[in-house]
This record gives C-alpha cells, structure tokens and sequence, in this order.
C-alpha cells in the first residue's frame, strides 16, 4: 500500500539535516489553574503559559534563554551567516511597536494556504490566539500554495471567516487589521526548491536578522508530505532557532504506508520536530479527562475492570459527505475517525497514571495501551453504509449518489467495534466504538457504564430492566460540552418510587467563557513546544497494527456494508454487536436529550 502514495522512493540517500534539526526543547510546566491570566510572569502547574506579548522568552531545556540554539546532539548552534543576518531588498513596514524590536520573532508558513483548513480553522485559531494575546510580539504568517495571489488576496480570502466571537475588551476591527497586516502570501510549487528559496528570502525580510522560529503548517494531502518537508529544510529552515512541522491526518492508510511516511519524513526531521495533529485532543472535554480521573479521589478508585461495565466511545454526524465523497471513498469511517479520534481518546481514557504530566512520561502509558490490545477480528466489528431517505416530504441522497463515489462502492460510512485491552485494570471490559455519517444526531461523547450494585435493595423497584439501575458518567465532547453523571434518586412524595437523575455540568451554564477552537489550543502548544497533545511515531505504528489486519480482511473479502436510511439510528448489526457483549448502546436509550 506504501507504494501507491510514493512517499520517497527507495533509493532515497539519508539526508542529514543540519540547521532544520536544530530543535530547541522547551521545558514542559503544569499546574491547575487556567491558561490565561493576567500575571505577565504566573506560572502553572499545568504548563507554563508566560503571556507571550507581555513578555517572550524562550528558554532551552536547560533552562538558559535561547539567544544561541544548541543542536540535539550537544554541538554549538548555527550562527546566522552576514548576509542572512541583513534584510534583503527593502523591508515592507509592519505594524510593530518599538518594543517588538527584541525578542525572537515567530514565523508561521500555512502550506496549502488555499484550501478549506487553512481558511476555516488554522487562520482563524491564529486570529483568535493574537486576540487574546497568546503570540508573541514578532510575529508573521505566510501562506504558501500553488494558486496565484497577491498579499492583498489573501487578507481579503482570509477576512471573510474571521470571527470577533472572543468578548469585546477592544475594537475587533481593529485587531483584526493589524492581524491581516502580518499575513502575507507566496505563490510556489509544492517540489521546487526554488520557490521555497524564495519564500526564504521573504522571510528573512521580514525578520530583519532577528532570532528565528520557524512553525510550518502542512494542510496539504499526505502524498507530497515529503515534498514539501525535503524543500522546505534544504531552503527554508531557521538557521538560528528552532524549526517544528505540523503534519494534518491522514497519516497512511494503513501500518505500510504509515511506516513509509513517517521514514520518509525522519530523512529531514527529528521526531521532535513533527508534530501529528489530531484535533480532538485539543477538544476541552478531551483534555480535561485526565483531570477529572487523576485529580478526583472519587472517579480514580473505581477506574478498573472491577467497577466498569463498559466503555462506549461515540461520534455520529447528521450530514453525509457534501463534497469529500472522493476524498472520503479512499479512508472510510475506520479510517478517518476510529483508528485515530476514538482510539486517542481511548488511550488518554485507559491509561495508567503517568509518572508526571511531562508529554512523553503520558505518550510512554498511551503507548502501553494501544499495545497491550488484541488486533480487531471481522467477528469484532459491524460496518454500514447510508442509503437514500425520504422524510417530510424532504429527499436524502445515498453515498453512492455522491458524483465522486463509484456506483459500486464498498466504502464503510458507519462502523462499530469492539475493542479489548489485555491488562489487569480492564480484562474482560468491552471497549465499544461507534462512528458514523448521516445518522439521526450529531454528538460526539464518552459514556462510561458502571456495574450493577451487588444485592441492591432496590431492584424491585427497577423491575426487570437492571440496566435502568446502574450508573452511567458521561462526557459530552460535543455540541454543548457537559460532564454528568446518572444516578438513582428518590422521588419525592410518601412513595418509594426511584428514577434516574442527572448529576450535571453543563459548561455553557457554569464558564461564561466561550471555550476556545481546538486548533486553537494545538497551534499554541506547537508554538510552546508543548508535545502532550500530538502523537509520536511509535503510538501512530501501535494505532494502525490494531486496524490494520482488519481493513485488509474488508477490503479483500470485499465486505458489503449494511445498508441504513439517511438520517436513522444507523445499522441493525451495529446492536446485535453490543448485545453478544451484553451491553446496550447508551445514546439510543432515550434518556439524553
């Protein structure tokens, strides 16, 4: 499978990386309080979160400020040579302050600048995080891709899906001009060396011999990955600081071609260096998992298999493909958000306490994890696919009416699982994942059912149905982000009448901040050099050697999907899976809203 996305050829000579390897590590700081205050100099227990345009150092691992970068393997950093440490050409007056003179300077490079990522979600994270003052004073951003445009263009592009949803403290028109004055475009071939020499040479421009760091944004199909990296490092790195690169999903297709890319990629880049996004760790309810197991005595006693029925993972949309059917008939649901979004989640959800909260010390129990689960079988999983539906008088396509899928296709757009993990804390507990496109809701939660109370004195009052009576604790990750926790209460009267009640943390009614874009979170931990949320080659190869015998048993036994309406609950087999382990799918018991 590697050779059809011919991410380097073979015969590729090992390139040994001088100045884009100069990856300067950044300490990583904790604590418990929120990532933004008001203190130029407050330090969390959480992370260090230093307000970037009040005060912006960066400091090596040893703690010294980086105004000399060392290499990874103990040298001397690269001095900057005369003629690059001198603008070229004249130098375009940006709206920097005096006191943006000093400091390092911060370039970001969103290749692929055109296409609907960069345009909906990296440009506005990047507007918001300048809103709230999370970016340094120096700093610019370019974009990079093959269609013509001038800088004025792309502001105008790029205007019209900024958002002032952040509370008013300041006009927003005006920071947003300020912002689009610091975004800039060059027009390149994704292979050509030439033109990344070029978008070098602006660069520099713009960071007048100022300290360098340089973050590259890859928002381009995996196929010229490679490309892009190899240009980039031989013409485009920071010779004086630090140079890191953001890698979007999908990484491969399956453990060959993800093992092909990842080789091909470390013939330029360290591992520290690539950061793997998937945005669903920058989700807040996603993030706050580890708190609420690790730092509530309540939840962390009763997180084995000796208080846990089962764990169900759940992600269904309300809208089929609309416009990626090509894109998507080549991944699938299984590919495209089980064997990363679910199985991330599931990780972060399973793990063993880490030794700290330092990035590797969590991807270390992550890792663990993944490998100590069986390989999913056919026997573990039901796959569907949406047909076309009537309702209302309103008509619903089928996926295959999609102009860019085959008329054939055997592409999963519904898939469930049951996924086991061979360790002592949860033997024996099914693990259920459910993903799918066109179904009856959009949510996205973890529910997390617990056993039934041994000799309950009140299971008469529950009647047959003992599943009525368990507890159930839930994590909404999306719409209307919620924690709750169901549980059984007397209602009131002279009666012994019981009912399930929530317990609930309904974050819209308890924050009256809105919670920041998860792109927004991951751009800034990049920027840190904070690595906790991003994945690590090795997790990415224990991730695709679960799904990977699977996908290959589908795809050569050409497994028909069941069929299931547009707009349904999805798939019959979908609950004759979760019945074999004895277990009922949580969202369709009607009892959430």
């Amino acid at each position: 499978m590697a050779s059809q996305f011919g991410y380097c050829s073979s015969s590729s000579t090992t390139f040994t990386p001088s100045s884009f390897k100069n990856e300067t590590h950044l300490s990583s700081r904790f604590n418990i309080v929120p990532r933004k205050s008001h203190s130029s100099t407050s330090i969390s227990l959480i992370r260090l979160r230093i307000r970037p345009r009040k005060h912006f150092q960066l400091k090596s691992s040893s703690g010294h400020p980086l105004n000399a970068v060392s290499l990874q393997d103990g040298t001397a950093g690269v001095p900057l040579a005369k003629n690059d440490m001198e603008p070229q050409g004249k130098e375009e007056s940006l709206p920097f302050s005096q006191s943006e003179n000093v400091g390092p300077h911060l370039s970001i490079t969103i290749v692929g600048a055109s296409g609907d990522l960069a345009k909906k979600k990296i440009f506005p994270a990047l507007f918001a995080l300048y809103y709230e003052d999370w970016l340094p004073e120096n700093f610019i951003v370019f974009g990079y891709a093959r269609t013509k445009m001038t800088d004025e263009e792309l502001r105008n592009m790029i205007s019209r899906t900024l958002t002032c949803r952040i509370d008013q403290r300041e006009n927003c028109e005006d920071k947003m001009d300020r912002f689009l004055k610091r975004c800039f475009y060059h027009s390149g071939q994704y292979d050509s060396e030439e033109h990344f020499a070029e978008l070098n040479r602006k660069l520099q421009e713009k960071e007048a011999g100022k300290l360098s760091n340089r973050l590259f944004y890859l928002s381009i199909p995996p196929n010229i990955f490679v490309n892009v990296v190899k240009c980039a490092s031989l013409r485009a790195s920071s010779t004086s600081g630090w140079t890191r690169v953001i890698v979007e999903k999908p990484f491969g297709r399956d453990s060959e071609s993800s093992g092909e890319l990842t080789r091909c990629l470390k013939l330029y880049l360290t591992e520290d260096q690539i950061f793997r996004i998937d945005h669903y760790l920058g989700k807040e309810l996603v993030e706050n998992l580890s708190v609420l197991r690790f730092s509530n005595l309540v939840f962390e006693p009763l997180w084995s298999r000796n208080y846990i029925r089962n764990v169900q993972l759940i992600f269904s949309e309300d809208f089929g493909t609309e416009g990626r059917g090509g894109y998507f008939d080549n991944y699938g649901i299984i590919r495209d958000i089980m064997q990363n979004h679910l199985l991330q989640i599931l990780a972060l959800f399973a793990m063993e306490t880490p030794v700290s909260l330092d990035a590797e010390d969590i991807r270390n129990e992550k890792v663990k994890v993944l490998r100590s689960m069986r390989p999913l079988q056919l026997e573990d999983v039901a796959v569907g696919q949406y047909k076309g539906h009537s309702k209302g008088g309103k008509s619903y396509p089928a996926y295959t009416d999609d102009p860019t899928v085959p008329n054939n296709s055997l592409t999963p757009t519904f898939a469930a699982a049951a996924l086991f993990i061979n360790n002592a804390r949860w033997d024996g507990v099914p693990f259920l994942m459910k993903a799918g496109k066109a179904l009856h809701t959009k949510r996205a939660e973890i529910r997390v059912q617990f056993r039934h109370v041994p000799g309950n004195l009140y299971k008469r009052n529950f009647g047959t149905d003992l599943d009525k009576a368990t507890n159930d604790l839930v994590l909404r990750v999306q719409p209307d982000e919620a924690i709750y926790l169901k549980i059984n209460n007397k209602v009131p009267g002279l009666g012994m009448r019981l009912d399930r009640s929530d317990l609930n943390l309904l974050y819209r009614a308890r924050y009256s901040r809105e919670i920041p874009d998860a792109y927004e979170r991951l751009l800034l931990d990049a920027v840190e050099g904070e690595r906790r949320l991003f994945i690590r080659s090795d997790e990415l190869d224990a991730a695709w050697a679960l799904f990977t015998p699977l996908l290959k048993e589908l795809e050569q036994k050409k497994i028909v999907p069941e069929l299931y309406p547009y707009g349904s609950r999805g798939p019959v087999g979908a609950h004759y899976l979760a019945a074999k382990h004895n277990v009922r799918w949580g969202d369709l018991s009607g009892e959430d809203s």
